[in-house]
């Protein structure tokens, strides 16, 4: 009995190995390939083709545009927004810990305070160095 079990577990797995268990993830990539191909091509056959001024104009929320769209921008912008989303990852990760704070003891307490810890290392560091000062 043992060992028709066995011959026939040997053969379910040959039959997944085979290249005949990906058909269905390739018909459905061929499917949505398909799709997106006959959409785009009736949208461009049928849709409108008035090209002009107006449309083709930039458009920033109803505001009037001027200057060049290349103009350098100050680095202290993308240095605040690399901060910001950096503290605010970090900020994330409290949340497992209250969810879960009885449960991790003081084990969990004392992991937290030195997460804190490098946390406003981290921040006295930024702000040390004059990271978040827009005066030039």
């Amino acid at each position: 009995m043992f060992h028709l079990l066995q011959a026939d577990i040997t053969r379910a797995v040959q039959d997944v190995q085979g290249a005949g268990s990906y058909l269905p993830v390739a018909l459905q990539f061929l499917f949505a390939f398909g799709m997106i191909g006959t959409l785009m091509g009736v949208t461009h056959l049928l849709g409108p083709k008035r090209k002009t001024a107006d449309k083709l104009e930039n458009f920033a929320s109803g505001i009037e545009s001027h200057g060049a769209a290349r103009q350098p921008m100050a680095i202290k912008y993308f240095l605040v927004a690399i901060l910001f989303v950096l503290f605010d990852v970090e900020v994330i990760f409290f949340y497992p810990y209250a969810v879960n704070f009885r449960g991790l003891g003081w084990d969990g307490f004392v992991a937290v305070v030195m997460f804190v810890a490098f946390f406003l290392c981290g921040f006295i560091y930024c702000v040390k160095k004059g990271a978040l000062k827009w005066e030039d």
